[in-house]
């Protein structure tokens, strides 16, 4: 399973090299986690903060095999989107090409219109493909909020053989 972003966090600090996580110690905690987060309660029926008492670097999700990955691996400080264009996107377009290649179903999770963009080389068709809107303050009320895809991966999960699941409540290991 795999979550797509766009890029690292470019508060320093913030970034800890999985896609939407940041360390424990960080105060405030980044507004697209938080959003993250109430997708995930909302999606669940979780109580109302529940997640951001649990933590934040979200190795509990790489832990159950969820890739946490931005389509572009850096930023200046500050500057969102500052590395777009440099290298990154052959990288990980290779990545997402060789998880396209793999014989047993990986769903795919694109966040954004960048991680959307990505779709195009996920061509077998055993690959779930569920995309919505980043869960940025700027874009999460259109269409990050109520996408339900945490319910969503969990149920394709069940499908498989043999069946299993995301504990999305699980976030730091």
């Amino acid at each position: 399973m795999v979550i797509l972003g766009q890029d690292p966090y470019p508060t320093p600090g913030h970034a800890i090299g999985l896609a939407f996580g940041i360390d424990p110690s960080v105060e405030p905690k980044a507004r697209s986690l938080l959003n993250l987060f109430k997708e995930i309660e909302s999606d669940l029926g979780l109580e109302s903060g529940t997640l951001r008492q649990a933590g934040s670097d979200l190795t509990g999700w790489a832990a159950q095999g969820v890739l946490l990955l931005n389509t572009v691996l850096t930023v200046d400080a500050g500057e969102a989107g500052s590395h777009q264009g440099q290298g990154w996107e052959k990288f990980t377009d290779a990545v997402i090409r060789t998880l396209d290649a793999r014989t047993r179903p990986v769903v795919f999770l694109l966040w954004g219109k960048p991680a959307q963009a990505k779709s195009s080389l996920i061509v077998n068709p055993i690959h779930p493909v569920l995309m919505a809107a980043h869960p940025s303050p700027l874009s999460a009320s259109r269409g990050f909020f109520g996408c339900r895809h945490f319910s969503e991966v969990n149920h394709l999960l069940q499908k498989e053989t043999p069946p299993s699941r995301i504990d999305w409540g699980r976030v730091t290991e």
